[in-house]
């Protein structure tokens, strides 16, 4: 829970945060004083450009696959979510987040459902600490044919995970670990790769390509599925996308594995 803190802490905070590099928009966040932000995620293999809506009106447009939008201001209280095919206000998928507040995130995914498609809520808090220059990470599960993950992200110095615990553990399918309504997952910048297996297995179904996770970063990996055919899916065929949160809009990296060339 965010601790009530008085103006005059935040104006020495945020001269001190700002003096360090740091972002004074993260200040209203963890204080709670930061309008809600919202973006959205289109996670559908070969699934058609769409348009956001929120309570029932377009807050972006033309969003096709692998893009996400920047963050935007809505309001606190009741909203519901939807996204149309573009130039449409006919809803392919809805939900809603029944009490948005102040100082919090809120993703807003496309993905595909076991009978067309679904939609992926996630509520983040952001409690971040004020002087933080961590990483922040969370894993969601889009993968229809992959409905239990555990996530790793290793240093890529060495990518054996016999010995490690996962990052992220039983990522099911259409859920978030850390679990929506909680915070991320902290790290330090570095040279990693992530690793997806079974959950409970430690036999890679997954394997990326090494990148760099810059300090400050707040990442949300998300498994889809190879391909859009829901009958032709097979077992455990995942790609990763790295939805990068922020307020430049810019596609999501889709990362390749390595195992097998897939």
């Amino acid at each position: 829970m965010k601790v009530i803190r008085t103006m005059a802490a935040l104006v020495g905070v945020a001269a001190l945060v700002s003096a360090c590099g740091g972002s004074s928009n993260d200040v209203g966040k963890e204080l709670g004083l930061q309008n809600p932000l919202i973006h959205f995620v289109h996670a559908i293999p070969s699934g058609p450009a769409v348009d956001f809506l929120v309570n029932g009106k377009a807050l972006q447009t033309n969003i096709s696959y692998k893009n996400v939008t920047n963050f935007a201001n809505i309001s606190t209280g009741q909203t519901t979510v939807a996204y149309a095919a573009t130039g449409t206000t006919t809803a392919l998928a809805s939900g809603s987040f029944p009490d948005v507040a102040k100082g919090h995130e809120y993703t807003v995914l496309a993905v595909p459902g076991s009978s067309g498609a679904d939609i992926g809520l996630i509520d983040d808090p952001f409690d971040k600490g004020l002087l933080s220059g961590s990483a922040r990470v969370r894993g969601y599960n889009a993968s229809l044919n992959a409905s239990n993950l555990d996530l790793y992200l290793v240093p890529s110095t060495n990518t054996s995970i016999a010995s490690v615990s996962p990052t992220m553990a039983g990522v099911s399918f259409k859920n978030a670990v850390p679990a929506s309504g909680q915070d991320s997952v902290y790290v330090s910048g570095g040279t990693y790769v992530l690793i997806a297996t079974t959950a409970g297995s430690k036999t890679p179904i997954f394997q990326s390509n090494s990148f760099d996770l810059a300090n400050n970063a707040d990442w949300l990996v998300t498994s889809v599925p190879i391909g859009g055919v829901l009958s032709q899916l097979l077992p455990n065929q995942i790609h990763l996308l790295v939805a990068q949160g922020g307020n430049t809009s810019q596609p999501a990296l889709e990362l390749t594995n390595t195992i097998n060339g897939q």
